[in-house]
């Protein structure tokens, strides 16, 4: 082959990948836009730069249970099924579809296949989009991927959903079985997430999550401010942001260590969704509720160590939990429990029970290398980065027209 034959070749390539994520219309079938921004919010900002986007609001994947929470949450769901399409972003636009949140039974999932089949196509008419690719974030979405006139499906797998709290496992993985077999490309974010779903797609591939470094580098710069909330707390702060819930957080494990450091502060940021027991009564824990996404580097500034207090549980051994990254992009000093994904990135300290746990933070409180130069670790672990990994896979499945 010569070296003309090599350009044109190379050439081609590029337009056939410049065709496939630009100037496009996509739907994306993911959480409900406006929570905490999670890979799939990073990935479809991103996108929505050069292509339009149709964002379905999370349709659900676990039966509501009979707490308030769970019915102020239906009852919010039916009020934004009648609201018109928003767009909160130039170039996406955010559909609340509505469906039933349980696919165990064969009548149900014809009656969701209508419901979102009806309500998505409607949307897609009226926005004007034509031959979409579908980026499905959410298994449940499989009761209706591919019948949607999608000019390609790609499944993007970030958690072991059968394993969490309340789903019908049995029911979510027939779903999630069935949308891995029809995609075009799956995309697994952890080691850990790729065997089983590679057995049934050979078109399975590991892209890991990547981290706003721009945004979490601001922990460094002089003019970022600490949160007065935490800057006159009593150090060292030991510190947590993201979601309070079982799945999520040991508390036996938080109580060991606020037991541990009496002198210092345990400060946890994010919204509370289970029982934390005599924690909170501890006079150095400080639990400080969600925080806005663009002062989180202030708050990192003000953290002497972050920690990753995931239980050990199928769900966490295949979580590739973003904190981690943007700790790191932030200059912190990270410990996790022997989470793998977090164990791969290298400058975090693993402890695999409580007490190592307070070791490692002591060790992690001694160090004193240079927080820029440990953000400087995560410079190329960039969305950017990651999309552009997408891309390339991407393109190499589109030029084998893997069948439906």
């Amino acid at each position: 082959m010569t070296v003309t034959q090599d350009l044109l070749i190379a050439r081609s390539s590029q337009q056939a990948k410049a065709r496939l994520l630009h100037g496009r219309d996509m739907i994306c079938f993911s959480h409900d836009w406006g929570g905490d921004p999670l890979s799939k919010t990073h990935l479809m900002r991103l996108l929505a730069r050069d292509n339009r986007i149709l964002w379905v609001n999370s349709i659900g994947y676990r039966l509501p249970t009979a707490t308030r929470a769970d019915a102020s949450r239906v009852f919010r769901k039916l009020q934004a099924v009648v609201e018109p399409l928003r767009q909160p972003i130039p170039s996406l636009f955010v559909l609340n579809a509505l469906a039933i949140p349980a696919y165990g039974s064969a009548l149900i999932r014809a009656l969701n296949h209508r419901l979102l089949t009806w309500q998505v196509r409607a949307a897609l008419r009226r926005l004007g989009f034509r031959r979409p690719i579908n980026w499905v974030f959410n298994p449940a979405a499989g009761v209706v991927a591919g019948s949607l006139g999608e000019d390609m499906l790609i499944y993007y797998c970030v958690d072991e959903y059968t394993q969490f709290t309340g789903v019908d496992s049995q029911a979510l993985a027939m779903l999630e079985q069935q949308l891995v077999r029809r995609a075009n490309l799956v995309i697994v974010s952890a080691e850990r997430l790729f065997a089983p779903r590679a057995q049934l797609n050979p078109h399975t591939v590991l892209v890991r999550h990547g981290v706003d470094y721009h945004h979490f580098r601001k922990a460094l710069e002089l003019e970022t401010e600490v949160p007065a909330d935490i800057a006159q707390l009593p150090r060292p702060i030991i510190g947590y942001f993201g979601l309070i819930a079982p799945d999520w957080v040991d508390v036996a494990l938080l109580n060991h260590v606020a037991r541990r450091f009496p002198h210092g502060s345990l400060v946890l940021l994010g919204k509370q969704a289970m029982n934390l027991g005599p924690l909170p009564d501890l006079p150095n824990v400080h639990l400080l509720g969600r925080k806005p996404y663009e002062s989180l580097p202030a708050y990192c500034k003000g953290f002497d160590v972050a920690l990753v207090p995931f239980p050990i549980s199928e769900v966490t051994l295949n979580a590739n939990p973003l904190k981690a990254r943007e700790y790191l992009a932030a200059g912190v000093p990270v410990v996790s429990t022997p989470v793998p994904e977090v164990a791969v990135l290298g400058p975090c300290r693993i402890a695999a029970d409580p007490e190592s746990f307070v070791r490692e933070i002591q060790a992690a409180l001694a160090d004193c290398s240079s927080r820029r130069l440990r953000s400087e670790t995560m410079q190329r672990e960039t969305w950017e980065a990651r999309l552009d990994e997408v891309e390339q896979h991407l393109s190499h499945v589109h030029r084998r027209s893997l069948p439906r």
